[in-house]
């Protein structure tokens, strides 16, 4: 098993920051109906992101992808969250998506931009 996957698996089985926030400042949530992959984003946000958490249920690709994203983005603001694309996911995972797979990567990243857009500037 090559050591790209050994860390998928590994954030797959052992997710960071998963669970729920004490009063969040940002909830989202977002779905992906083809396969039933959920991610919920639950956010403390003042100048940046100072904590996140995230819950849900889906396959081992968004589950690591949520738990290496949230690893990634801790003190980012707004700015440099939007900017992060799925090359960003694809490094952090360390390999390239197929075209299955590419939605179950980016769903962490997009429920976190959208939490980014609905707050208020």
């Amino acid at each position: 098993m090559d050591i790209y996957r050994e860390a998928i698996l590994d954030h797959y089985k052992h997710p960071r920051n998963f669970g729920h926030l004490k009063k969040p400042d940002i909830v989202m949530e977002e779905g992906n109906v083809t396969c039933g992959d959920r991610i919920v984003m639950e956010i403390k946000f003042k100048v940046g992101i100072e904590d996140i958490r995230f819950s849900g249920e889906g396959c081992a690709i968004s589950q690591a992808s949520a738990s290496m994203l949230t690893e990634k983005v801790k003190g980012m603001n707004k700015v440099q969250v939007k900017k992060l694309s799925r090359k960003d996911i694809e490094d952090m995972l360390g390999t390239s998506l197929t075209p299955s797979r590419v939605k179950c990567a980016t769903l962490p990243l997009e429920v976190l931009q959208k939490a980014m857009v609905s707050l208020k500037p």
